[in-house]
């Protein structure tokens, strides 16, 4: 019983569950942000080859 009544009070555990979360929460965002600018390079470079094909 106070082996359980330790592991309610540590605070370790929630505080690595919280960076866990965080850090999850940035990777999120950061793939969203790539994957916009990703687009808008594969828009701008089709339209670079676009102009560049001599013909």
């Amino acid at each position: 019983m106070l082996h359980f009544l330790h592991l309610l009070r540590e605070t370790k555990g929630a505080t690595a569950i919280e960076y866990g979360l965080i850090s999850a929460l940035i990777a999120v965002s950061a793939i969203t942000a790539m994957q916009g600018m990703g687009n808008s390079m594969k828009k701008t470079l089709g339209n670079v080859t676009t102009n560049l094909k001599v013909g």
